[in-house]
């Protein structure tokens, strides 16, 4: 299993679709991670501005489908010089989530920082409280009490 300490946080901040590689258009990508600014290439399709991503920067290594290990190096592509990789699932070790697709992490981790060691949910949803009154409705909703069903059929016949 690879090092995955310089795995980084970063952020799109611009995208440029640009020559197609096997059928794919490519992305050129200014990338931020706290400290600097990199431009990555990739084919991810899921990647827009503002993009909260994990990138592989120069120097880091990835595991490649066969199990082998790549130092990724600069590399020009498309005549363009990638300075790092943005991540899928797969190469983080994260369950879930499609080869290609580039992870995308909450805003509230911070540019620079290492990745979660697992998938965070983005779309996790929000406590609330329950309403204090009495409820109607759904299947799983609360049901109402004898005595609230009887000071409604008061305040319907008043």
């Amino acid at each position: 299993m690879p090092d995955r300490s310089l795995y980084q946080v970063g952020v799109v901040l611009e995208l440029e679709e640009t020559a197609k590689k096997g059928g794919k258009p490519l992305k050129v990508c200014q990338v931020d991670v706290g400290t600097k600014i990199l431009t990555i290439v990739t084919n991810a399709p899921n990647v827009r501005t503002g993009s909260r991503v994990v990138v592989a920067p120069v120097g880091s290594v990835v595991e490649q489908d066969d199990g082998s290990e790549l130092e990724i190096q600069p590399t020009s592509i498309a005549g363009t010089i990638s300075q790092g990789m943005l991540c899928d699932s797969k190469m983080l070790g994260w369950s879930g989530g499609a080869a290609g697709i580039a992870v995308q992490v909450p805003e509230t981790l911070e540019l620079g920082s290492p990745p979660p060691a697992t998938k965070p949910r983005l779309d996790a949803p929000q406590q609330e409280e329950a309403p204090s009154g009495p409820v109607t409705g759904g299947l799983f909703e609360r049901k109402l009490t004898k005595e609230e069903k009887k000071k409604l059929a008061a305040e319907k016949r008043a």
